[in-house]
């Protein structure tokens, strides 16, 4: 009872600072870096004490206080490259968290070496996503990758710790057996594996959407790579593709009408530098710039009159809403906002993005600010305000934010030798464009 208690008078003092934070008046910069540590608390104060892997989400759900997630950890590994690199904490810190986690993973559960989507963060078991969903999860695991390489990437000294962090991200790269998931040698990859129902998910990993990531690092990959015929005829082979249609006159080179939601533009996009990044079928700056004015657009013409929607307040995605989980776009649109839509959007809208930011932060920060940043969500048709934050939404922000502030982690990515030989094995061409 008074370890409760002691936990609730913390989390009042934690609130009561953060509101007092909120109050003062910032600078953009000033600002920026605020929200970015302040996100990165969740990826540090909260991580599992075990694993140190990043918790699904916040607050306790059916599936229990264990769960960690792959996709989620691997943008917490880019949250801790961009803590260290502004000396939130020490550089010897985030290699001991880091080395931390490998070494958990090089123990844990993983199917032909790729991992599931959720584990267990005491025992490194599987703890299903569903009912058949209980083996390797191949696009959580390319999100998980996709930091692994930019930590290897920034913790270059030559030392017995980072030297030992590196050779282990290294062990865990190469052991990842893409070419499996192609189920016998098939022109496409596939989502799920597992050891008791093996295709059975039959989920084919088909673009456009978040999961060009898995491709890239599929084809770039020491070992067990795929083929380029695997991406041209795999990702790109799909009625959703293509798109060339105008929505609120603006034209769509790919995907879903209007776009659908909006990490399809940045999941993959927070190691992947989309600045000059072009193949056959896309220019995908332009891809991801106009994806997201769409999404503001939309948000501004609201033509199902939700409340609060306007040019100062957008972005629709996957988040938490009031009835579940969900994930928003202008088709499917039920007047919830997710911060992290646009917060994470700032390389592609920066003005807009920082409009935004002002917004959730001056006006609806006594709402939705906390010790770890934004919340997941707000519906203020409904009335209602999310108290939770999720992994794979909180990481993002502080990830784009610093892409747009500095390009670090996509400087970082883009280093990898593999990546740039994976990149040019598919067609693309890799001039990254200048920071305006």
């Amino acid at each position: 009872m008074r370890y409760i208690i002691l936990m609730g008078f913390c989390l009042l003092l934690s609130s009561m600072a953060a509101n007092a934070q909120k109050k003062a008046k910032l600078s953009d910069e000033q600002l920026l870096d605020l929200v970015q540590q302040q996100t990165f608390r969740y990826f540090w104060d909260f991580a599992h004490p075990v694993s140190g892997m990043a918790r699904e989400r916040s607050n306790q759900a059916a599936y229990g206080d264990e769960v960690v997630t792959t996709g989620g950890t691997g943008f917490g590994v880019m949250a801790i490259v961009v803590a260290t690199e502004h000396k939130w904490i020490t550089r010897t810190a985030a290699a001991e968290r880091l080395l931390k986690m490998v070494n958990f993973l090089r123990k844990a559960d993983s199917y032909h070496g790729v991992f599931p989507h959720w584990l267990n963060g005491n025992t490194g078991k599987t703890i299903p996503f569903s009912r058949k969903d209980d083996g390797a999860d191949l696009v959580e695991t390319s999100f998980l990758l996709q930091g692994l390489l930019c930590a290897r990437q920034y913790f270059d000294a030559n030392d017995p710790l980072e030297k030992e962090l590196r050779d282990k991200i290294n062990a865990t790269w190469q052991e990842t057996e893409w070419d499996w998931f192609t189920q016998g040698g098939q022109q496409v990859l596939y989502w799920h594996w597992s050891p008791n129902n093996g295709w059975s998910m039959n989920h084919e990993i088909r673009g456009w959407n978040e999961c060009l990531i898995t491709y890239v690092l599929a084809a770039a990959a020491p070992r067990y790579a795929v083929s380029p015929e695997v991406y041209h005829h795999g990702w790109v082979n799909n009625i959703y593709f293509r798109n060339d249609r105008e929505f609120y006159g603006i034209k769509l080179p790919l995907g879903l009408d209007y776009g659908g939601p909006l990490f399809f533009s940045q999941y993959s996009f927070l190691g992947l530098d989309p600045r000059g990044l072009k193949d056959r079928y896309a220019n995908y700056w332009e891809q991801n710039l106009r994806h997201t004015l769409i999404n503001r657009e939309h948000c501004i013409r609201n033509p199902k009159g939700f409340k609060g929607y306007s040019g100062d307040c957008w972005g629709l995605t996957a988040s938490d809403t009031y009835d579940g989980y969900n994930a928003h776009s202008p088709e499917n649109d039920w007047g919830t906002i997710s911060p992290t839509a646009a917060l994470s959007a700032f390389p592609y809208t920066p003005a807009y993005s920082m409009q935004a930011l002002k917004h959730f932060y001056y006006t609806l920060g006594d709402k939705i600010w906390s010790q770890y940043g934004f919340t997941d969500a707000f519906n203020e048709t409904k009335q209602w305000y999310a108290t939770s934050h999720l992994a794979i939404d909180q990481g993002p922000i502080v990830i784009m934010i610093e892409n747009y502030r500095s390009g670090l982690l996509w400087k970082l990515f883009m280093s990898c030798p593999e990546v740039k030989q994976g990149l040019n094995k598919l067609g693309f061409e890799t001039v990254a464009a200048t920071k305006k």
